[in-house]
């Protein structure tokens, strides 16, 4: 899902919007794409890339159901492929065209929002957590009670990301419920846990890369990737797999039904599924990738990772997250719209 944060476009060419050969225009997460990578891309077929930001799946959605966007592909979560295919905003993909799919792991090849990989293509996985200063707070940091029960060396300097499905699901599994859950009593019990959390947060933002490896938060919200790149820029950081529940999430490229670079497009999505090129993008952003054969070309420090590599204690505790159905997603629309006010 998710990732790290900009406010501005990641622009690596300078050509506008509008379509042109040789030309590819990317709607992607902030600060998740490899610009070595697009260099590479560009040196090795001329294709100039453009890179446009979001910060959030229900963000990326709106801009591409509005139309007009002028963007080719896009990367959203595994839990919002199924909705960009069912408002026919995607388009299944022509596997002839992309010899690499092969590479794909057979983990991530057969998954239940998109069998056989037909309509998208693994871009990153990982966690969604929490990440703590433990120079602020020496205490158990396995838990989502960082930001539920908010520890009183904590209070004021707790950061909540604005990603409503990963929040919301953190909170039902902290009350026993799961994910995307219509159970009334849970909702509610999720909905008054976050509502009586919030006066001891410092804010609901993005940016926990920057913000808590400074020091303006001692702890957040926050994905696997991001709280290792704030680990390596603060030792004192440390990522926490919540023992009640915690969510497993993959971003994966799809081809929008209105792009005009469509065959650049198809070369781009082929070069990322190589293995030493699927490497960059995690060497950048610090998740894995899904790619069979990527490890060798990886960074040494994420081997052995703990952001990256599950502790045995905490395997059975993720959860992947699911497309809420339509009821579910009404409830916690309301639990969000409240928590915003």
């Amino acid at each position: 899902m998710k990732r790290l944060t900009a406010t501005t476009a990641l622009l690596l060419a300078t050509t506008s919007l509008a379509s042109a050969e040789g030309e590819l225009q990317l709607f992607n997460w902030g600060n998740y794409t490899s610009p070595e990578l697009m260099a590479k891309f560009e040196a090795e077929t001329g294709i100039k890339v453009t890179v446009t930001d979001y910060d959030s799946n229900d963000a990326a959605l709106a801009k591409i159901e509005a139309g007009g966007h002028g963007f080719d592909l896009v990367v959203p979560s595994a839990n919002y492929v199924p909705i960009f295919r069912e408002k026919g905003l995607a388009v299944e993909l022509d596997l002839s065209k992309l010899p690499n799919h092969a590479n794909i792991t057979d983990q991530w090849r057969n998954v239940q929002w998109d069998e056989g990989r037909k309509w998208s293509i693994p871009w990153q996985w990982g966690t969604t957590g929490v990440v703590v200063n433990t120079s602020v707070y020496g205490g158990d940091v396995n838990t989502s009670g960082i930001f539920l029960d908010v520890p009183d060396e904590l209070k004021g300097k707790v950061n909540v990301v604005p990603e409503m499905l990963d929040v919301i699901s953190l909170a039902l599994m902290y009350v026993g419920g799961e994910p995307c859950s219509e159970n009334p009593e849970h909702l509610k019990a999720a909905r008054d846990k976050l509502l009586a959390a919030k006066p001891h947060w410092i804010s609901m933002d993005y940016g926990a890369t920057e913000k808590v490896a400074n020091g303006d938060w001692a702890a957040s919200v926050n994905w696997s990737g991001s709280s290792m790149r704030v680990r390596l820029a603060n030792p004192d950081a440390k990522y926490g797999y919540p023992k009640e529940g915690y969510i497993v999430w993959m971003d994966s490229m799809m081809l929008l039904k209105d792009a005009q670079n469509v065959e650049e497009a198809y070369k781009f999505m082929d070069f990322v599924m190589q293995p030493e090129n699927a490497a960059m993008i995690s060497a950048f952003a610090r998740y894995s990738n899904g790619i069979e054969g990527s490890a060798p070309f990886m960074p040494e420090d994420m081997q052995t990772a703990p952001e990256v590599v599950v502790p045995d204690e905490f395997k059975d505790k993720g959860v992947f997250l699911p497309t809420c159905s339509a009821k579910s997603m009404e409830y916690q629309t309301a639990i969000w719209t409240e928590l915003l006010k």
